[in-house]
């Protein structure tokens, strides 16, 4: 299995190795030929300068002697001899003349008369030497070389010295099947070395594999390893995990957005069922006659009606809430929130009632707020406050404070107080601390969630501090323009 996986023509350890091996190989062919071109020349060079260098240690007077002994009858041993090659003088009158025979390979070959007319006319130095690689008349072949005679200040002839390449090529193919064999075995040690380094090379590249087919099967909180040794590796790790920690988040948001809409549709379906209820039941009362007792009709209208604010209270929240969770455009505009409170002033103490109201700015409070949404704020954070102290002995205080980065606004009241598991969840659409005085003063649970929008969109906060028996405390925080 392991080896089926090694040698799957989509595995990129095996295109890795295969192509990485084809480079080599392309480069070893490439110096083979190169080697080949070179080496053939060097050889054939070599040889052509071994004779020439032979040919003028040789003084004139030696090739007099043995050309004049080969024209006569009884030839005597020649003075010249080299191994493995044929002598051949040819004279003026393009007339050969053998000095010495190679016994292996005695064939010589036969130039065109304009050749030798050409190299006994180019004789500007004594020792000047023509060489050629002719194969001539289907023969193997030749190293040629020429070199022109004089006695006695005039041209003779030429001496023509040959062999065969045979034994050259020979020498080159043995080259060239060393570096074959050499190559070969090169090949063969890179594909078992190279697999093992890329086997280890290729280690965080698995192992990332794994873990993202870990995570992919549901393990969303795992997270790759970022210190593997290898900068391109770690940084494609620590981007799938910025990329994960994302996700986990969307789900996560997605889950709690799914479930606050559920417990949302419950509890309003609740609340919206509830007048409802109440109205539908007073209508059948009325119809069964109720009507007719003007008591007992003015009592239901004055229910039906309360219903019907309530529901239309409602029914205003909710989309006010959806109007907010769109993020519509804001329109904010420069202003001093203390002078906004102050406007708001005769408004506060009418609902107040007999509680005592305190105002307290010792300082400007300049902000950017949408000056409608934010005295809706006011309202909802005032009303909260106003429901949950004494009608005679409560106390409510309107504070605003300033420092460098924001700016402060508590409103304070000493009522009962709330429980500290309920602070977390104050916040939550429909979530009531006291079911009971809810329902008593109409609330349906929507006014500080719809509080904390607002401020949201106005890049703020609140945040609610309380203590039974003593009272609460909200404070909006904002930031300075």
């Amino acid at each position: 299995m392991k080896y089926k996986r090694f040698f799957h023509l989509n595995s990129l350890r095996l295109q890795l190795l295969s192509r990485s091996l084809l480079v080599i190989l392309s480069l070893l062919m490439l110096i083979g030929a190169f080697q080949y071109v070179f080496m053939k020349q060097f050889i054939y060079t070599n040889k052509i300068r071994s004779i020439e260098d032979q040919i003028h240690l040789i003084p004139d007077d030696v090739w007099k002697h043995d050309i004049e002994t080969s024209q006569n009858v009884k030839r005597s041993r020649p003075m010249v001899y080299f191994p493995g090659v044929n002598i051949t003088f040819i004279n003026q009158k393009s007339t050969f003349l053998r000095l010495a025979k190679d016994p292996h390979h005695s064939y010589f070959p036969k130039l065109s008369a304009s050749t030798y007319k050409q190299v006994m006319n180019n004789i500007k130095q004594p020792d000047n030497t023509t060489s050629l690689i002719k194969k001539i008349d289907g023969h193997q072949e030749q190293v040629i070389v020429l070199k022109p005679i004089v006695f006695d200040g005039e041209i003779q002839g030429v001496i023509q010295i040959n062999t065969p390449t045979e034994s050259l090529r020979d020498l080159l193919i043995r080259q060239m099947m060393i570096f074959l064999m050499l190559s070969l075995t090169a090949m063969t040690i890179a594909f078992f070395v190279f697999s093992s380094v890329l086997k280890r090379t290729l280690v965080p590249l698995f192992i990332t594999t794994k873990k993202v087919e870990h995570i992919n099967a549901g393990s969303l909180h795992d997270r790759l390893p970022v210190n593997q040794g290898q900068i391109e590796m770690d940084r494609l790790s620590l981007s799938i995990n910025e990329m994960l920690e994302r996700l986990e988040k969307a789900f996560k948001a997605e889950t709690e957005a799914k479930e606050q809409m559920r417990r949302f549709v419950a509890d309003a379906s609740h609340e919206l069922r509830t007048p409802l209820t109440s109205i539908h039941g007073f209508l059948e009362v009325l119809l069964r006659g109720a009507s007719s007792n003007p008591e007992q009709l003015n009592a239901a209208l004055k229910s039906m009606y309360g219903e019907s604010k309530r529901l239309r209270k409602l029914i205003q929240d909710l989309l006010l809430l959806a109007q907010l969770d769109q993020l519509p455009p804001f329109q904010k505009e420069y202003c001093f929130i203390d002078e906004l409170i102050l406007d708001m002033k005769p408004q506060l103490i009418l609902l107040a009632g007999n509680r005592k109201v305190l105002f307290d700015f010792p300082s400007r409070l300049p902000s950017e707020v949408n000056k409608d949404q934010f005295k809706q704020v006011v309202l909802n954070l005032f009303s909260n406050a106003v429901q949950h102290t004494n009608p005679t002995t409560g106390v409510i205080q309107v504070v605003g404070k300033i420092n460098e980065e924001e700016l402060s606004l508590i409103i304070q009241d000493n009522g009962h107080g709330i429980p500290q598991e309920h602070l977390p969840h104050l916040f939550e659409r429909f979530y009531k601390a006291d079911a009971s005085r809810s329902r008593a003063y109409g609330g349906a649970g929507l006014g500080l969630a719809i509080s904390a929008s607002i401020i949201e969109l106005h890049g703020g906060k609140i945040r609610v501090k309380s203590k039974l028996n003593v009272g609460t405390a909200f404070e909006i925080l904002l930031p300075l323009t």
